[in-house]
């Protein structure tokens, strides 16, 4: 047995009784499986202070202003800026953001604080100066923390939450000029019996007496989450049908991904009628994370949702983001991750290559590629990491990839040669191929002379017989293996002349099988790019191409490729590829 895997597990077996299944809301009539999402909901940042709480290395002053001056560019409206009361560093950021200026005229900070006189007090005094201001109060309301943290009662948990919110009341006038929303949190809602969290929410509405003009944030945090998302969004749907006054308070989610489901939580609370999301950048946050307002974002834009906000230069935003917390978005997270966009399997690849073809070049016209939900331009991303070559890889990506970065557009049957020459070099080197090794592989392959043919010159006279039937004669100097060959025939075209000329050497046996061209620049020196297909004696196929800015001589050199090929094959002068291209 492997000496890393424990030899007498801990977990326990059969009847699990260590822990007990989410208590289930009782909604038969539920409405939000039928409803669907067709607006973006206020989205308020949260990662200057429940992101940057969770960091092993907490950020600056400046980081954070960086961090702030990111999510304005983002579009965020809302921002909660930080726990004023908590640590200096985070009451002198908030001076600062006020004192020089940086928050914009329509955009509303957000400050965090506990129910506690001492800590609102403080946090008033952070806020002079402010435009508008968010106070966010919460206290903890589930049955584990009442009884093993605080040891109270519900009427108590009720009064610290009922003289906070006085408390922020009677100090709205110290805060002249400042435009005050409430915010009120009952911490842990996703473990708090959901009657009761509906009864100290009430008691807060109560005190403060929002009105439809003036609302009341009321935030249902899953500040653990503990269930399936079907049950998060029964307690949100069961809290605003039940919540009196509903049209005075705007329901707020603040989703955490401890099962790994925050995004789906928060999208189905949005469909059980949630109004307003906190979240972070990448999901940033305690333990597994808050819910990602990234994805959630672009997860509405696919859906031809406006989400306000802007993520069209995904790969600057995670720039900013790594740089600020000292994390790293993870290669495969949704839209921003590195990998996202890239596809290594053959199928994909070639699916996504005849996708590319056939797509609607219009701006604005309907998205309908395989394997990529959303446009990565929209996101400021190119596509060519779209395919990325290696050993699972097939014909189609690489055939994209030459054809994307290159220009070279490879027949059909050429492009499963080519691929299975890719193959065996991924096989090799047990390693991605990068773009730049397959265009090396191509040129070593089929456009560097290799072989015992070489072409020395070539030319073509044309003459039309009494019949007016048009021949051409070609007239050229081939060296095979260091012997000079004068060689010369007729035929209905270059191809065809210079392939008689070469088979009447008896040096070679072969049949010109297919050929196409095309240009790979424009101008008057634009270069051409032709590529045969010739059978040899033993009925066994090969390609051959080249590039000149002249299209005869390319599609001659074209077919002395195809033939030096054949021969090396038959010859099993089948050397590494490994080997002729730089790593």
């Amino acid at each position: 047995m492997d000496e890393r895997v424990p030899r007498i597990s801990s977990m326990q077996k059969g009847r699990i009784t260590k822990y007990q299944p989410c208590p289930q809301i009782h909604l038969p009539d539920r409405q939000w499986p039928s409803r669907t999402i067709t607006t973006a909901p206020t989205w308020c940042s949260v990662d200057l202070r429940d992101g940057n709480q969770a960091l092993a290395i907490p950020m600056g002053i400046d980081e954070k202003l960086a961090m702030f001056q990111l999510l304005v560019q983002l579009g965020f409206k809302e921002i909660e800026v930080g726990f004023p009361s908590a640590s200096q560093i985070e009451f002198d950021f908030i001076r600062r953001l006020i004192e020089e200026n940086h928050i914009p005229e329509d955009v509303t900070i957000q400050v965090l604080v506990q129910a506690r006189e001492e800590l609102i007090r403080r946090t008033f005094e952070s806020l002079h100066g402010a435009h508008r201001a968010i106070v966010h109060l919460y206290n903890s309301t589930s049955p584990l923390q009442r009884r093993v943290v605080f040891g109270l009662d519900k009427p108590e948990i009720i009064a610290i939450a009922t003289r906070g919110t006085q408390l922020v009341k009677e100090l709205l006038p110290t805060l002249p000029g400042t435009e005050v929303t409430f915010e009120y949190s009952p911490e842990s809602f996703s473990l708090t019996e959901i009657e009761f969290s509906l009864e100290i929410c009430e008691a807060v509405v109560d005190v403060w007496q929002p009105t439809p003009e003036h609302k009341i944030i009321l935030n249902l945090p899953a500040t653990v989450e503990i269930s399936t998302p079907n049950v998060h969004a029964d307690q949100i749907e069961w809290f605003c049908r039940h919540l009196r006054n509903r049209e005075t308070a705007i329901i707020s989610l603040h989703t955490h991904n401890d099962r790994g489901t925050g995004v789906a939580a928060t999208e189905l609370g949005l469909l059980a009628g949630a109004d307003r999301v906190e979240g972070t950048l990448f999901g940033n946050g305690e333990r597994t994370g808050n819910v990602d307002i990234v994805t959630l974002a672009l997860n509405m834009y696919t859906q031809g949702v406006d989400p306000f906000l802007d993520f069209s230069e995904i790969d600057a935003v995670r720039a900013v983001y790594e740089k600020c917390t000292r994390l790293e978005v993870p290669i495969r997270q949704p839209y921003a991750g590195e990998l996202v966009f890239t596809a290594f399997s053959g199928s994909h690849q070639d699916a996504i290559n005849k996708g590319m073809a056939a797509q609607d070049p219009e701006p604005g016209a309907l998205w309908q590629i395989p394997y990529l939900p959303i446009d990565p331009k929209d996101l400021g991303r190119s596509y060519e990491a779209i395919i990325r070559i290696n050993s699972q890889s097939g014909k189609g990506g690489v055939a994209y990839v030459l054809e994307s970065e290159y220009g070279y557009q490879l027949p059909k049957a050429m492009r499963i040669e080519f691929g299975k020459i890719i193959n065996r070099l991924a096989d090799e080197t047990g390693e991605e191929i990068l773009n730049r090794q397959i265009l090396e592989t191509f040129e070593h392959e089929y456009l560097k002379p290799r072989g015992p043919f070489q072409i020395l010159s070539f030319r073509t006279v044309q003459e039309v017989d009494l019949l007016n039937h048009e021949t051409v004669e070609c007239v050229a100097r081939v060296s095979h293996e260091g012997q000079i060959h004068e060689l010369r025939a007729r035929g209905n075209g270059p191809i065809d002349a210079f392939t008689r000329a070469l088979n009447q050497t008896k040096l070679v046996q072969f049949t010109v099988r297919s050929y196409s061209e095309h240009a790979l620049s424009q101008g008057a020196e634009a270069r051409a790019a032709a590529y045969i297909e010739i059978q040899n004696d033993k009925g066994e196929s090969y390609f051959g191409a080249a590039t000149e800015t002249n299209i005869e001589l390319t599609s001659i050199k074209a077919l002395v490729s195809a033939v030096n090929r054949s021969v090396r094959a038959t010859r099993k002068e089948t050397d590494s590829t490994y080997d002729k291209i730089s790593v």
